[in-house]
């Protein structure tokens, strides 16, 4: 992309003339081009975040006169994805019109749904609260975003005289007030009061900016942000410290890590007192910052200013009582060390409910924290999947720049808690969450299935995660699991799964696989012991190699495996799910595999053994026996498929359908079938079962096991 030689320090200049001018003449492709570049930049706004719309002349289809149309962001989506399908379109004269039925602030959500009756385009998406905001102000092209150096002047206590300063007069301001129609026609008092400004400044909330044109919207949004940037950057250090100086002292980066893997399944585990979470962890550069800093314990406390700082925040964060260097390998002694603060946490939250909460308010939510800091290691996140997470830690970082370059030009303010209630509370923030689709069934799960680049662990991974859950990707083979990984991303996105190189019969690098899951998602709650291979041969051919490899890798790898992640489990309290996917040779004789089912048949008791043990921990331990699963899958690599075909007296080919014809169903067995067979004792339906065997091989009676 070619860029303008157009300069900005603090934010991004992305405009391309030549992409623009392929989209001139349509003021609604040049909405999603702006809002795109907008949104591609964080300093700009969150995730999520700030809205933008354009106001063009159309054609109304029931008078075929020309009309005057509003395009918007609609209701929940985020300008740096925006496509024309997630626009709102509204007729601006109707909208307006609305005023002559206004009651008053205080029947501020009954005006939503009149704004359906407004819609220009069938096909809308659902308009935002924010619509007003734009429709009363007369502007082509306006941009409504939330960065955070215009919101540190935004949450100052003396962010209006500032403002006033910095801008000569020519960005208005209007004081904190929740987002909805009133806030809309104060907009529009603030221009007729103060006609020529360039721009609103909303208290503690954010930045309203504007142009006649796409690109003169653009670049007003830009100027104005990088003034308040600016000015922020002259300012550290003329009052003193920032956040008061250096209390603590950070960990070396990888000590960081290691007490992030000790502490975050405990941590989890608090936090999934009601539901299973997912969690981040950051050890930013501007998080030890703030950690670290002597105002943490006055600014910690006072939560965040922005409103959609707050909603993915929570009231304010937990602060940990833990030395950076402490010894967290007592795990009983540690969870007695942090109990009080949860139950702490709990009742504060519980008590800002019970004194806030309105007649009509929707019952408490999850009082457990969300974002949680533990001074010179880093910040954790809890929600109920890995983006939500990973958000609300991007979110929190925000308003970490916030509350510093507040307090470095004057007093940083956060938001009173009744305010902050109502927003959190708020009905029309409760329709939407009712309207979210329903958790699936493995949502908030986190599972290891080994040799998960290819064949069944793969086939697996995706049932996991198509049904809610987040997976470690692992494998021997990095350029299989660089392919599994790229395959992942496109289907599932980012947030879908982590990878690590893993050879299950090295106790290290299982550790190394379980430490990269626990910082991507917190700890683990499913564990697929999968990896495998197979040799067949005679007695005679057999050698005391083969007989290792398949005893390390089958019998040895599982064992090693389960003992890593049913440490983790117990950290966390909350149970888990082991599977081993055996054999149905573990029960079944036969010629040349005398090695392989002897193996398969140790993997078989020791899951017995496990479940037998774990038991007590409501950490269930069961076998699934496949049979004959050819598709990509490495077991028939190696000189297996060769054996077993020798050993049945038919042709390599032959093989596939030889093992369909001897089953009680005939039926070949897939990848896929294996991966049902796991989603059936962990998708909710056998959570009283354990020990078990699930034949998975199209019948094979020798293989019954009664």
């Amino acid at each position: 992309m070619s860029v303008s030689t157009k300069q900005f320090k603090h934010v991004s200049y992305l405009w391309d003339d030549a992409e623009a001018a392929a989209l001139a003449g349509d003021e609604v492709a040049l909405l999603i081009y702006r809002s795109n570049l907008l949104g591609a930049d964080l300093r700009l706004t969150n995730y999520g975040g700030g809205n933008t719309s354009c106001k063009v002349m159309d054609k109304d289809p029931l008078t075929g006169k020309e009309v005057e149309v509003m395009w918007i962001k609609g209701s929940g989506g985020d300008i740096g994805t925006l496509e024309k399908s997630g626009l709102a379109a509204l007729y601006v004269d109707r909208l307006r019109s609305l005023k002559n039925v206004y009651r008053g602030i205080a029947h501020e959500d009954e005006m939503v749904e009149l704004f359906n009756h407004s819609i220009f385009d069938l096909n809308s998406k659902a308009p935002s609260i924010d619509t007003p905001l734009h429709g009363f102000l007369p502007f082509k092209h306006i941009d409504h975003l939330h960065p955070d150096a215009a919101i540190a002047i935004a949450a100052a206590k003396d962010g209006e005289k500032i403002t006033q300063q910095l801008f000569g007069g020519t960005i208005g301001w209007v004081g904190w007030q929740r987002p909805g129609f009133d806030l809309g026609l104060q907009l529009k008092e603030c221009l007729d009061s103060n006609p020529g400004i360039r721009g609103i400044m909303l208290g503690s909330h954010g930045l309203f900016t504007w142009g006649n044109t796409a690109y003169e919207s653009y670049i007003n949004t830009l100027e104005v942000i990088e003034k308040c940037a600016e000015y922020l950057e002259q300012s550290y250090g003329k009052k003193g410290p920032v956040f008061g100086g250096q209390k603590s002292e950070s960990l070396a980066a990888d000590e960081r890590k290691k007490q992030a893997v000790a502490l975050a399944p405990v941590l989890r585990g608090f936090c999934s007192s009601n539901v299973k979470m997912i969690g981040h962890f950051t050890d930013d550069a501007r998080v030890l910052e703030y950690i670290n800093s002597n105002d943490l314990e006055r600014l910690a406390p006072m939560g965040t200013s922005c409103p959609d700082h707050f909603l993915r925040t929570k009231i304010s964060p937990l602060v940990l009582d833990l030395k950076a260097g402490d010894d967290l390998s007592d795990v009983k002694a540690l969870k007695e060390k942090l109990s009080p603060a949860f139950e702490a946490y709990r009742k504060m939250y519980a008590d800002y409910y019970n004194t806030c909460k309105n007649a009509n308010s929707p019952a408490i939510r999850d009082a457990n924290p969300v974002v949680i800091l533990y001074p010179g290691v880093g910040m954790f996140t809890f929600a109920k999947d890995k983006q939500t997470a990973r958000v609300a830690a991007e979110f929190y970082t925000n308003a970490i720049n916030v509350m510093k370059g507040a307090e470095a030009i004057s007093e940083y303010t956060s938001l009173p808690r009744q305010e902050a209630f109502d927003i959190e509370y708020w009905l029309l923030e409760e329709a939407k969450l009712q309207r979210m689709p329903k958790p699936k069934a493995l949502s908030g799960r986190i599972a290891l299935i080994t040799g998960s680049a290819g064949g069944i662990g793969k086939a697996i991974a995706k049932k996991f995660v198509a049904e809610g859950a987040v997976v470690i990707l692992n494998d021997m083979n990095e350029e299989r699991l660089a392919g599994a990984g790229e395959d992942f991303k496109k289907q599932f996105g980012k947030d879908a799964y982590v990878t690590a190189t893993l050879d299950v019969t090295k106790g290290e690098q299982i550790r190394e696989a379980l430490a990269t899951g626990i910082l991507a998602f917190g700890g683990v709650d499913l564990v697929v012991n999968n990896a495998g291979l197979s040799i067949s041969k005679t007695i005679g051919d057999h050698t005391e190699k083969d007989w290792d490899l398949l005893y390390d890798v089958l019998v040895k790898g599982q064992f090693l495996v389960t003992q890593a992640a049913v440490e983790i489990m117990k950290k966390q309290d909350t149970g888990g799910d082991i599977i081993n996917i055996v054999s149905k040779n573990a029960l079944v004789s036969g010629p040349n595999n005398a090695g392989y089912g002897s193996a398969k048949a140790a993997q078989l008791h020791l899951s017995r053994l496990n479940a037998a043990e774990l038991g007590a921990d409501k950490i269930r331990v069961n076998v699934v026996n496949p049979d004959a699963v050819i598709s990509d899958s490495n077991i028939w690599a190696g000189g297996w498929a060769e054996g077993r075909a020798k050993a049945y007296g038919v042709t390599v080919d032959e093989l596939p359908a030889y093992y369909a014809k001897r089953t009680l169903l005939n039926e070949a067995i897939l990848p896929d079938d294996i991966a049902n067979a796991c989603f059936a004792f962990v998708g909710g339906l056998l959570n009283k079962s354990t020990g078990n065997v699930l034949n998975v091989d199209g019948g094979v009676a020798a293989g019954f096991v009664r």
